[in-house]
């Protein structure tokens, strides 16, 4: 009788994938189950959790508390954020994948602010903010569409040079010799930028696209420290609302769990969506 050879893999796969995969039932998959069962309870703790079927989603999307404003605020933002936050970073990283004096302490400078607690960005931009308003008779809570710009630049300046960094990684993996064949070949600078360079950094889109998209719907502490969602919750982005409709509203709890299920299920969607359809322009390339 042959003796077999285990393969190694298969043998201690239980053992180094286990102690991972029991982590993520417990601290993951068996929260958001319960989270899901609450969205239809109502409930101060757990183990007092009452099903109410549906009503939490009813009142959700009735809007009594502005959830469909902080929704479309929300998308609003991404939307301009992830178009803002990609376009300036891919044209930083083509700039500092040039022959430049200094490129490396550019880099270094342009990443910095990622480094930076949410809260503390917050804080520091509502000062700035404010040291520029004051001098016109308002403040950043004065208008909803100073809380949303001031958004997107806090989101800009924090998130571009993290999608430089990841930009330039692809932008150094183009062979030279496809850009001087481009060259020899007479192609102009617009024609290789589309034609040759996107089409060679796709799989670095589909990362930026997918963090930018991903971070900037779960954006909260940036959001708290600069307007708290005020005035009157109206710059109050979704995971903000869920954390006042939660932990400020007694017997709402239900309503907040109901609110982070459709938020968790809409960004997967999203991101999931938006995976797939770059993904396939990377095959077709």
């Amino acid at each position: 009788m042959e003796n077999r050879k285990v393969n190694p893999l298969k043998k201690y796969f239980p053992v180094f994938v286990g102690p991972t995969l029991i982590a993520f039932i417990i601290a993951f998959f068996i929260p958001f189950i319960m989270g899901v069962y609450l969205s239809f309870a109502q409930f101060k703790t757990v183990s007092d959790a009452v099903f109410v079927g549906l009503k939490n989603y009813i009142t959700v999307f009735s809007n009594s508390d502005g959830f469909l404003n902080s929704l479309w605020f929300t998308v609003k933002f991404v939307v301009i954020s992830v178009i803002s936050v990609n376009i300036f970073a891919f044209l930083l990283a083509l700039l500092l994948t040039q022959d430049i004096c200094g490129r490396n302490f550019f880099r270094t400078v342009f990443f910095i602010p990622n480094l930076i607690g949410g809260i503390v960005l917050g804080y520091i931009w509502q000062l700035i903010f404010n040291g520029i308003l004051m001098n016109y008779g308002y403040t950043l809570t004065s208008n909803e569409n100073f809380g949303f710009w001031g958004l997107v630049i806090l989101i800009n300046w924090q998130m571009i040079g993290y999608m430089m960094v990841i930009y330039i990684a692809g932008l150094q993996n183009i062979p030279n010799s496809i850009l001087e064949a481009a060259k020899v070949d007479g192609a102009g600078k617009t024609r290789t930028l589309f034609n040759i360079i996107i089409p060679n950094v796709m799989p670095s889109i589909t990362i930026c696209l997918f963090l930018t998209i991903t971070n900037s719907f779960k954006l909260f502490d940036q959001n708290l420290a600069l307007t708290a969602g005020a005035p009157a919750n109206k710059s109050a982005m979704l995971a903000l609302d869920i954390y006042k409709t939660f932990y400020s509203k007694s017997g709402w709890e239900g309503v907040g769990q109901a609110k982070a299920v459709i938020f968790s299920v809409l960004v997967g969607v999203i991101a999931l969506l938006q995976l797939y359809l770059t993904r396939r322009k990377e095959q077709e390339y």
